[in-house]
């Protein structure tokens, strides 16, 4: 196809977002404002916010790939991230937005009153943050060399630039406009080609992939060892890890309150819900229509390049053009949310003592700048993994760190200061440790391959596990003083809360 149909169409996007962009930058003055939006957004726009920074290039991309590479086993991605959000909405979101806490640092530090679980915290908030930021940039690579034939440092470069001034000039304001556009701009543009390529499905003749075991569960299809066990590791670090990832987390502080919280969340399980109905759609039919990509590194672009192998001439190039656009939106609106929260966590964390920084503007911008520049240089140098499996690594980490301190610091009394800190140390040096293997020298086969791969099956009761012996072994009077207090503003009545304030 001719390059300059995908080059307008992410242009348009990069145009656009630094259009809605300027609305925030006019609005944007406090630190507050730059953080949570001064906590004044609204559910409705809240969710479609939500949508767009959480429907990344795994999402997109990814799990398009993994369909086409390795079957039905892999639908087990799309339902474990919309499910996370249902675990959020019974578990987290209202007590988290009662906290008045800003970031995550913010609530372990409420709950416990300790500043080392504090740091703990901020620090796997930003490795989680780098980490899920990495596939990002390493997706907008694929996807503009695979449109366009650029290198793959190029796609890279421009969703940094674009991340990092409209992230920078506008805070939480301004990126939440522009991800609320991206969510219904990625919907569109997965939706329509989709309903068409299944319309040119069934004037084929509704041709079938009839090689054994791609589409029966659990059968191991790819050569993929231990599938059991994968499955379920997949399950639980996409259910537990959603309610972990910082970027996730930072949009209920926006809320005006607890009740605003949960309706949130229920407006963006309907609109994930409907999201994640097409990415199969492409794996599946890429599986008749471009068998050639599953299994090898192409496979990821299977929702960039079908379209214009199923459709001839224009029809193919605006198409491909169109989920270029969406993919790119992906890219933009996740770093965006991303880049956020780990500015965030820098500016009010570990940039805070550096007097000759400024004020807490200033911090945060310098904050964004570290936040996008370090994964942009592993980008560059980072051998390339499949996304959505990145991704799930990222998952993986989050669930086996701040799901534990998030449930058992909202649900039960008796967490202290030392069993928050255990937890969060040997769950997440696990879970990393399993990360940096993988990446560095992965993948690995066998049993050792199969634990590293997706450690999120050990990793995280081993977490709940350290926490709870931990807490039980150092509670004492002063931590059961903390928790009730804590327990008090997490779960009292709001209206209560605000006549005490």
């Amino acid at each position: 196809m001719t390059s300059w149909w995908p080059l307008l169409a992410i242009l348009g996007v990069v145009g656009a977002t630094f259009a809605i962009g300027l609305f925030g930058v006019r609005v944007s003055r406090t630190t507050s404002d730059f953080l949570v939006a001064s906590r004044s957004v609204s559910p409705t726009l809240n969710a479609s916010a939500i949508g767009g920074e959480y429907l990344s290039a795994a999402s997109f991309l990814g799990i398009a790939g993994l369909v086409l590479s390795y079957g039905v086993d892999m639908l087990w991605f799309p339902v474990g991230y919309t499910v996370g959000y249902l675990v959020l909405l019974i578990l987290v979101a209202a007590p988290l937005r009662r906290s008045g806490a800003y970031t995550l640092p913010d609530f372990a530090e409420m709950r416990t009153r300790s500043r080392r679980v504090r740091y703990a915290s901020s620090i796997l908030v930003v490795l989680i943050g780098w980490l899920y930021l990495l596939p990002q940039l390493q997706g907008a690579g694929i996807t503009l060399r695979a449109l366009t034939g650029a290198p793959v440092w190029a796609g890279a470069v421009v969703v940094a630039v674009v991340v990092g001034i409209t992230v920078a000039t506008g805070g939480m304001r301004s990126i939440t406009v522009v991800q609320a556009f991206q969510y219904w701009l990625k919907l569109f543009a997965i939706a329509l080609p989709a309903v068409l390529l299944v319309a040119a499905w069934y004037r084929d003749g509704t041709p079938v992939f009839t090689e054994g075991g791609w589409g029966d569960p659990l059968s191991g299809y790819g050569e993929r060892e231990y599938p059991l066990y994968t499955t379920y590791s997949i399950v639980l670090a996409t259910f537990l890890g959603t309610m972990g990832l910082p970027h996730v987390l930072v949009r209920f502080y926006t809320n005006p309150d607890g009740r605003a919280a949960r309706r949130t969340v229920l407006a963006v399980l309907a609109l994930l819900s409907v999201f994640y109905l097409f990415p199969p759609v492409f794996g599946a039919l890429g599986r008749i229509y471009t068998p050639e990509l599953a299994g090898t590194d192409a496979a990821d672009t299977v929702v960039l390049v079908l379209p214009s192998v199923v459709f001839d001439g224009w029809l193919g190039d605006a198409l491909s053009a169109l989920v270029a656009a969406g993919a790119f939106a992906a890219f933009l609106s996740t770093a965006s949310g991303l880049c956020v929260s780990v500015a965030g966590v820098l500016s009010q964390d570990l940039l805070r003592h550096e007097g000759r920084l400024g004020d807490g503007v200033s911090r945060f911008r310098l904050g964004t700048a570290i936040a996008i520049a370090v994964p942009f240089l592993l980008a560059l140098v980072a051998g390339r993994a499949n996304l959505a499996q990145t991704v799930t690594l990222a998952f993986a980490v989050a669930a086996s760190t701040f799901c534990p301190l998030l449930v058992l610091g909202i649900w039960w009394p008796r967490l202290t200061e030392k069993g928050a800190l255990a937890g969060l140390l040997v769950g997440g040096g696990a879970a990393l440790a399993a990360v940096v293997a993988v990446l560095a020298a992965g993948p690995f086969t066998g049993v050792v391959g199969a634990l590293l791969g997706q450690p999120a099956a050990w990793t995280v009761p081993l977490a709940f596990a350290t926490s709870v012996l931990v807490s039980l072994r150092t509670g004492d009077r002063s931590q059961r003083l903390v928790s009730d207090a804590a327990m008090a503003r997490l779960h009292g009545p709001e209206e209560i809360q605000a006549r005490r304030a």
